[in-house]
């Protein structure tokens, strides 16, 4: 009887999970997607300026290249394009539950199956269980006294709310992480004035963006081996940034260097702009934003950066730590996801009742991001410490689809049930956690980090190394008979 399978989510994860699977004939699937349509973030981020700063040669499936990119940095709608192709031509439509929520998910040592629990009380029943959720779905917010105070519009930019018109607004933007460096650019010609509230400023790097004519159009298509060029190009450019983050400080120092002459240039028309948003920790140590427009923005003169503390939110605006009141028509929140809490709010028990989320107390934990011990026939996609650095996650999720497949090539092999050995997960973490100790990321807090320092976001050497590591081998597991 073959495996039943259930992948929560359609994004980037849970396709490739799909189309992997179903290479190998695996096709007993069930795609549960909460929202209306496959994805994911790039189905849900809408907001103005919306787009992928890895280049899109790179930023696809090495199994789907796709020659007609608009783009060299695509924008959101081209990307969304993207996805719904990849689930058109691979048939994962046909395996798509969409309007679908899993509030849960427990594993039957008696059946040796899992039971996925759905919002509308619903449930059913799979042999192998795989989250592909993501890192960055759920957006967070700032814990700022007087938040649900204000009175005018307020919207976080992955829920961007379509129906304010900002034309003429005062407008206060919290945040300068990725979505805030694209909205703001799209937002500032039209709004009457903007404040934009930076609690810690990111490195701003040349965005090397073109649009692809048909010319390019042509040469990728006639000659796939031209795009093939771009895409490794750009793997080799953005694993260089890993590179400089993990192993070369002189390599950094010039990309720091780059950054600093990037930003003095961009911001020379006012004075006083660069003194703030050049940044005061190790570059690397959080994300590198590729913009050339978010910087001018900033010099626009409706436009002023609060680098104050706010210290609360008002019916009518902001009020910042040296007590000045900034009115505010409307409030837009740049301040990311909940990149550390995974798989919430979804509960999920293992063996012996084990609840995931009391067993991660202290930061969530997996083999290769994949396995968890005690939660057999579970397997992760983008989980913990699986986030890149500097390069391009679907890179990593196409090793994870391919780990997934054999992992479940082994479950039928030998017709029960795997769990990964606690002595092998946890010598994983202890040299995965020692790496990242002596990392950059460790010089500052960002989302890749925990409150207690712990870093479970990202994967500390280079790409090809994780998919070099990442394979699946029989003896890190024992067989539940």
């Amino acid at each position: 009887m073959p495996p039943r399978i259930v992948i929560i989510g359609a994004g980037f994860g849970g396709l490739a999970a799909a189309v992997e699977l179903k290479k190998a004939g695996h096709d007993d699937l069930v795609i549960l997607e909460k929202g209306d349509d496959v994805g994911g973030v790039w189905r849900e981020n809408t907001y103005p300026g919306a787009a992928c700063d890895v280049p899109s040669p790179f930023y696809s499936y090495s199994w789907e290249p796709n020659p007609r990119w608009p783009h060299r940095f695509s924008r959101q709608p081209a990307i969304l394009d993207y996805i719904r192709g990849v689930a058109e031509k691979h048939d994962l439509r046909r395996h798509l539950r969409t309007g679908v929520e899993v509030t849960g998910a427990a594993y039957d040592e008696a059946a040796r199956t899992w039971s996925v629990t759905l919002a509308d009380g619903s449930s059913l029943e799979c042999d192998v269980l795989v989250p592909a959720v993501g890192q960055l779905s759920r957006p967070g917010f700032a814990n700022i006294p007087g938040r649900e105070s204000f009175a005018g519009d307020a919207f976080h930019s992955a829920e961007w709310n379509h129906d304010v018109d900002l034309t003429g607004k005062r407008v206060a933007v919290i945040g300068t992480g990725a979505s805030a460096v694209q909205f703001i650019p799209a937002i500032q010609p039209e709004v009457g004035h903007l404040d934009v509230f930076q609690r810690s400023a990111p490195y701003v790097i040349p965005r090397p963006d073109r649009k692809f004519g048909e010319r390019h159009h042509t040469m990728f298509t006639k000659a796939p081996v031209t795009q093939l060029a771009e895409r490794g190009t750009w793997y080799g450019v953005v694993e260089t940034l890993s590179v400089a983050w993990v192993y070369s400080k002189p390599l950094a120092a010039v990309i720091r260097r780059i950054s600093r002459l990037h930003m003095l240039r961009q911001t020379r028309s006012k004075p006083g702009l660069f003194e703030k948003v050049w940044p005061d920790y190790p570059i690397g140590c959080k994300r590198i934003l590729f913009s050339n427009d978010y910087l001018p923005a900033l010099a626009q003169p409706n436009v002023d950066l609060v680098t104050d503390a706010i210290s609360e939110i008002v019916p009518d605006g902001v009020v910042t730590a040296d007590g000045v009141h900034h009115p505010a028509d409307v409030l837009i929140w740049g301040t990311g996801f909940k990149a550390t809490e995974f798989l919430a709010p979804m509960k999920l028990t293992g063996v012996d009742g084990a609840d995931l989320h009391e067993t991660w107390a202290e930061g969530a934990r997996a083999y290769y991001g994949l396995s968890v011990p005690g939660f057999p026939n579970l397997v992760i996609m983008y989980g913990p410490n699986t986030n890149t650095g500097g390069g391009s996650v679907i890179y990593f999720l196409e090793a994870q689809a391919r780990y997934l497949r054999e992992y479940v090539d082994r479950m039928v092999a030998v017709g029960a049930p795997l769990n990964v050995k606690p002595a092998v997960e946890q010598a994983y973490d202890d040299r995965i956690q020692g790496e990242l100790s002596g990392s950059v990321w460790a010089g500052c807090t960002s989302w890749y980090r925990q409150a207690d320092g712990r870093i479970t976001t990202n994967w500390p050497l280079l790409g090809v190394e994780y998919k070099r590591q990442a394979r699946f081998a029989d003896d890190d597991y024992e067989v539940l008979l």
